[in-house]
């Protein structure tokens, strides 16, 4: 019988043979800085400039926000396939000019908090605003990282691009797609700032587990993938195909030494979103977590401070 990972799903097996984070250091750890993801969607609605005042006004560390194309060419601020996702519109945003999609209220589908105003945009309505709009916001000293959604993955690096030399920002933008043809275009610009690829860094992370094989990256290497992700190994044999679904723990007290035996490697956990989940990452030594609530989290980290107790 011969078994294959299908493509994208290999890590699965990792589930089964990656224990439980232990800290490996007897003082306390440093803890992972805070980047509010997509503003802070949670705090208030995503990828809006309320959400990134918000973000800044809780002091993340750093700020996370999802880009596409409009119709005319502009990079702005949206993550969903679809205008309806999250706001009363309908269709791709690349069917607006940016001019149309700052008239679309983006905070339409955001529930407040209060029980009895659970829409608090509906009334203040946030248009989508533009990437240099968002840049413009935010104090140079905070860290961006843009997160580029929209394919064909061309015009939009060449709109990013743009705006970051009228605003001379790339010393404070780092850039990440999920798509490796976004890392290929970028690559050939000096002043780019980049993660490694997603589907690298999963096999990175992997790799020891897997093969007992480590495969740390080059020096000054950042690198991001969720703290948990569920995956499915798939196998194929000559009667059909066979599938187990894990809730895989990429990051690991192993894997992080692995990826450590690289000089100046940032490692960021995704999808980090309660107080087990930032303790877990901070016992496991990484740099950065993002976060849906900067405000929420903020206290979590607080209280870390005051002591946190890591298992050897």
């Amino acid at each position: 019988m011969q078994a294959r990972l299908a493509r994208g799903i290999l890590v699965a097996a990792a589930a089964l043979v990656v224990a439980l984070p232990r800290c490996a250091m007897a003082a306390q750890p440093r803890l992972p800085a805070l980047i509010a993801h997509r503003a802070g969607a949670a705090d208030a609605p995503e990828n809006t400039l309320a959400a990134i005042r918000a973000a800044l006004a809780h002091h993340s560390d750093g700020i996370w926000l999802s880009v596409q194309l409009s119709r005319d060419g502009v990079a702005v601020l949206y993550r969903p396939a679809d205008l309806s996702a999250l706001t009363p519109s309908r269709g791709p945003v690349a069917s607006r000019t940016a001019a149309q999609l700052a008239r679309i209220n983006a905070g339409y589908a955001f529930r407040g908090g209060d029980p009895g105003a659970p829409w608090p945009y509906r009334a203040h309505a946030q248009g989508i605003p533009t990437l240099q709009q968002a840049l413009r916001l935010i104090d140079r000293r905070v860290p961006v990282y843009l997160d580029l959604k929209s394919l064909p993955a061309q015009p939009l690096v060449a709109a990013v691009a743009r705006v970051l030399d009228a605003e001379r920002a790339w010393s404070t933008v780092r850039l990440y797609s999920t798509d490796a043809r976004f890392q290929q275009l970028l690559a050939g610009r000096a002043q780019a700032r980049l993660f490694e690829s997603r589907d690298l860094t999963r096999r990175r992370l992997f790799a020891l587990p897997l093969s007992a094989r480590c495969q740390p990256p080059p020096a000054g290497t950042w690198m991001g993938l969720e703290l948990r992700l569920p995956v499915e190994l798939t196998e194929h044999f000559t009667l059909g195909l066979g599938r187990s679904r894990f809730d895989a723990r990429p990051w690991s007290a192993a894997s992080v030494a692995c990826m450590r035996q690289a000089p100046r490697v940032h490692l960021v956990a995704f999808a980090v979103n309660s107080a087990r989940a930032y303790r877990e990452a901070a016992c496991l030594g990484l740099d950065a977590v993002l976060v849906n609530s900067p405000a929420r989290m903020r206290q979590v980290r607080a209280a870390a401070a005051r002591g946190l107790h890591c298992r050897r």
